[in-house]
C-alpha cells in the first residue's frame, strides 16, 4: 500500500494540507516516497500535566504538534525519525488508559489513546513501519533511549538526597541522564550528552559520578524505577531546561 501511494496525487495533496497546518514555522514534509500512514489526536504526558496533541504518523517520520485550531492549524512542531523509535505498552492505570512509550535516543515519552482499538492501529502501524525502515537500511533497531521523565506530582522532595523539599523557592529540576526529579544542588553539575544535545546538559550529583567515572550503563536506574515503582505509565517527555511548556 505504500508503494502504491507514494508518488500518488491523493497522497500529496493529505502532505500538503499537513504541512498548512503547521505554516511557515513548521519543517517542509513533502519528499520523494515519503507516505502519510495516518493521522489523530493523542493524549501525551508532558511534565505538569497531560496535554492533547495532534500526531501524523508517516512511513519514515512521526510528527506532533500543538493543536491550535483543530485540523487547520498546528504549532510547536516536533519530527521523529521512525528508525530510531522503539515502542512499549504501558499498564492501564486510573484514568490513564490506552497508552504506550515512544522512545528514542533523544526524546522518551507516554502518550495516550481514546480507546484500546486505537492504541492498537497505532502500535501496530507504527511498528511496522520501523520494521520496514530497518530492513531497508539493514541497521539494527536502537538499543539505548533518552531517560523518560518522572512528572513533577510524583515527586515532593528530591528524589536523590530525599531531603530538600520542592516548593515555589526550591524547584524542581530534571537529570537528563536518569530522568529523576532532583533539587538544584544535586544537580549543579553539567555532562555532554551526544543523543541528546550538542551542549553539556544538566545532570545529577549520582549519573555524573558514574559518567566521569566511565561506570554508567547505557540505561540507567531510571528505567528500573520506572518499571518497578510505576510499570512506565507516569513518564514525560524530556522538555527545555526546566519549562513546563510542553
Amino acid at each position: 500500500m505504500v508503494d502504491r501511494l507514494a508518488n500518488s496525487e491523493a497522497n500529496s495533496k493529505r502532505i500538503g494540507m499537513v504541512e498548512s497546518c503547521f505554516g511557515a514555522a513548521g519543517q517542509p514534509l513533502a519528499i520523494p516516497g515519503r507516505v502519510l500512514i495516518g493521522e489523530g489526536v493523542l493524549t501525551k504526558l508532558c511534565r505538569k500535566k497531560p496535554k492533547a496533541r495532534q500526531f501524523f504518523l508517516f512511513n519514515d517520520i512521526l510528527v506532533y504538534g500543538n493543536i491550535v485550531i483543530q485540523k487547520k492549524k498546528y504549532n510547536k512542531q516536533h519530527i521523529i525519525p521512525l528508525e530510531s523509535v522503539t515502542i512499549d505498552t504501558v499498564p492501564d492505570e486510573g484514568d490513564l488508559r490506552n497508552g504506550w512509550l515512544i522512545k528514542t535516543p533523544t526524546k522518551s515519552f507516554a502518550v495516550y489513546a481514546a480507546t484500546a482499538t486505537e492504541k492498537c492501529e497505532w502500535m501496530n502501524h507504527i511498528g511496522k513501519c520501523v520494521k520496514d525502515l530497518l530492513q531497508k537500511s539493514g541497521k539494527s533497531p536502537t538499543g539505548e533511549h533518552a531517560a523518560v521523565w518522572v512528572p513533577d506530582s510524583e515527586a515532593s522532595v528530591c528524589m536523590r538526597c530525599l531531603k530538600v523539599k520542592f516548593t515555589a523557592v526550591n524547584r524542581r529540576h530534571h537529570c537528563r541522564k536518569c530522568g529523576y526529579v532532583v533539587c538544584n544542588p544535586c544537580s549543579e553539575k553539567k555532562y555532554l550528552l551526544p543523543s541528546q544535545s550538542s551542549k553539556p546538559v544538566r545532570v545529577c550529583e549520582f549519573c555524573y559520578a558514574q559518567l566521569t567515572s566511565g561506570s554508567l550503563a547505557p540505561c540507567s536506574d531510571s528505567n528500573s524505577w520506572s518499571e518497578s515503582r510505576y510499570n512506565n505509565n507516569h513518564l514525560s517527555d524530556d522538555e527545555d531546561e526546566d519549562d513546563s511548556s510542553d
